[in-house]
């Protein structure tokens, strides 16, 4: 199969596109975007709009605090049907400068690869695909990314309905409860 989609297919299939707004206003913006979808009636070719954001634990004062880290910052995500009125509505809304993968001079944008899109919703807790994991409560499990990425912790509860495991790490000398997605941990094998 192709990699290029006809005009036809590319005006029928619905697919991922990356949207470059200016940095710090990609939440306005993703507002702005609602809005015109609804005043405009195209509802029907534009669907999520999405600011790729994860939670993130600092240490404050001792204490866990929980903030939301973009992970892109200065872009959006917009799953859309790439008509020419919906490309003029999402190019032409505030604080939108414009779309990765397009040459310019008229030239519509490549859509994002599936796989990439994919890994991007499981970071964040919003894919439909579920993720097969290889540990279970009370394996020793190694996180790979975030504010604890190479901690070593114990499996205390699974959750897979969100895909995410609360992992026991020792902090401040406590074994201290963190939730963390299956995405960012691996199981530990110990030789004896």
């Amino acid at each position: 199969m192709s990699e290029y989609l006809t005009k036809a297919q590319e005006e029928t299939e619905k697919r991922w596109y990356v949207v470059n707004t200016y940095a710090g206003h990609e939440n306005r913006v993703k507002e702005n975007l609602e809005k015109r979808v609804e005043s405009m009636g195209i509802q029907d070719y534009l669907f999520r709009i999405l600011v790729a954001e994860e939670s993130e634990i600092e240490i404050k004062n001792g204490k866990q605090v929980e903030k939301m880290k973009n992970l892109f910052p200065g872009y959006l995500f917009v799953e859309m049907i790439m008509t020419d009125d919906a490309w003029y509505v999402v190019r032409n809304t505030p604080g939108v400068t414009g779309f990765i993968g397009s040459s310019g001079g008229g030239a519509k944008p490549f859509p994002v690869s599936p796989d990439e899109i994919e890994s991007i919703l499981r970071r964040m807790g919003q894919s439909d695909k579920k993720i097969v994991v290889d540990f279970t409560i009370g394996d020793s499990v190694k996180i790979l990314t975030g504010p604890f990425a190479g901690m070593i912790g114990r499996v205390d509860n699974m959750n897979d309905q969100t895909q995410v495991a609360s992992v026991l790490t020792m902090l401040f000398g406590r074994e201290t409860p963190t939730d963390i997605s299956y995405n960012d941990l691996s199981k530990e094998e110990f030789d004896d």
